[in-house]
C-alpha cells in the first residue's frame, strides 16, 4: 500500500475508497465479505495501479462494517439496492462486480438485478445449503453469550489460515471485527430460509446469469469437492474457474499482484446487457 493514496467518499451512506477515473475501461465495485471492510482490497488496488493505471474502483464499506453506519435491514435484497444506490450517486458506468466470501454472493445478485459488465467471485458458497444448515443449528448459540466462541468455530473451519502466509494471516486477524448483532442480520436469511430453498434461490441467481452470457469468474484457494464440480458444471458451465493453492479463504490477499492482474483483463469485458443479467433473461 506504500505509495498509493486511497481517497475516500460517502455514497448513499457508504463510505468507500474511490480510485481513478471513468474511461472506456469497465469501473470495478467491490464488495468485501461479512465481518470485513474495504481494506481487505487495497493491496490488490495498489498493485492494480501498477498494471492497470489510473482505472476507477469503488470499494465499499458494507452496511455496519468499517466506517459505514448500520442499516435497519441487512437482507441480500435490501443490500443489492442500497449498493445500487452508492452505485448511481458515485457515478459508476455498468461495473465489473468484484465480491469476497459472502460479498461474493451480494456481487452475484447484484448482478442479476442491475447493469453489469460482469463477476468476479473469490471464495463464495456456491451450495449454501450446508452452511445454512450449519448456521441454523448454532443460531441459539450465536444469539447468546456464546457467540464469540461459536463465531471462532464457524470463523477457524471458513478461513483456514493455516494455509496462508504469515503477513496474511495477521492482516485478516487484524481487519476481521465480528459483531453479534452485525453477523445475525447479515445471516437472517440463513436463519429464515430453508436450506433448500437457499439453494434453489442460487441456482435461480445463476440461471439469469447463464442466459445473459455474462463472464463470471471464480477463484477459489483449494480444489473443489466433488459435488461443487458438479454444481459448477451444471449451473455455470461457461464459468471460469481458478483455483490458487495455498491461499485459503483470501487468494486475493495471498496473491495480490496475480489477482490484479485479473481485474486488469476485466477491463476488456465491454459487452453489458442493459437491465442487468434478470433483465437479459426476460428479454430473451
Amino acid at each position: 500500500m506504500k505509495g498509493l493514496e486511497f481517497p475516500s467518499g460517502s455514497y448513499a451512506g457508504l463510505t468507500a475508497d474511490d480510485l481513478g477515473r471513468e474511461d472506456d475501461r469497465p469501473p470495478l465495485l467491490l464488495l468485501h465479505g461479512t465481518t470485513f471492510d474495504r481494506r481487505m482490497w487495497r493491496p490488490a488496488l495498489t498493485e492494480l495501479e501498477l498494471i492497470d493505471p489510473g482505472r476507477r474502483a469503488l470499494a465499499l464499506d458494507l452496511p455496519g462494517h468499517g466506517e459505514s453506519p448500520e442499516s435497519s435491514s441487512y437482507t441480500l435484497s435490501a443490500l443489492a439496492e442500497r449498493i445500487h444506490a452508492a452505485v448511481i450517486e458515485a457515478d459508476l458506468k455498468d461495473p465489473v462486480v468484484v465480491g469476497h466470501s459472502g460479498g461474493a454472493g451480494t456481487a452475484t445478485l447484484y448482478a442479476v438485478e442491475h447493469p453489469t459488465r460482469g463477476v468476479v467471485a473469490v471464495e463464495g458458497a456456491m451450495r449454501v445449503g450446508g452452511f445454512a444448515q450449519l448456521v441454523q443449528s448454532l443460531e441459539p448459540v450465536l444469539r447468546g453469550p456464546g457467540f464469540a466462541q461459536a463465531w471462532e468455530r464457524i470463523s477457524t473451519g471458513a478461513f483456514r489460515l493455516g494455509e496462508v502466509p504469515p503477513d496474511v494471516r495477521d492482516f485478516v486477524l487484524a481487519t476481521s471485527k465480528a459483531r453479534q448483532e452485525i453477523l445475525l442480520g447479515y445471516w437472517q436469511d440463513l436463519f429464515d430460509r430453508t436450506p433448500d430453498e437457499l439453494d434453489g434461490l442460487v441456482a435461480g441467481g445463476a440461471a439469469a446469469l447463464r442466459e445473459s452470457g455474462m463472464p463470471y469468474v471464480a477463484i477459489v484457494g483449494d480444489e473443489l469437492s466433488s459435488e461443487d464440480n458438479a454444481w459448477m458444471r451444471t449451473n455455470l458451465p461457461d464459468a471460469r474457474l481458478e483455483v490458487w493453492p495455498g491461499s485459503g479463504h483470501f487468494p486475493h490477499l495471498a496473491h495480490p499482484r496475480r489477482f490484479a492482474e485479473l481485474l486488469a483483463e476485466t477491463g476488456g469485458w465491454v459487452d453489458v446487457k442493459p437491465g442487468g443479467a434478470d433483465q437479459a433473461t426476460k428479454s430473451g
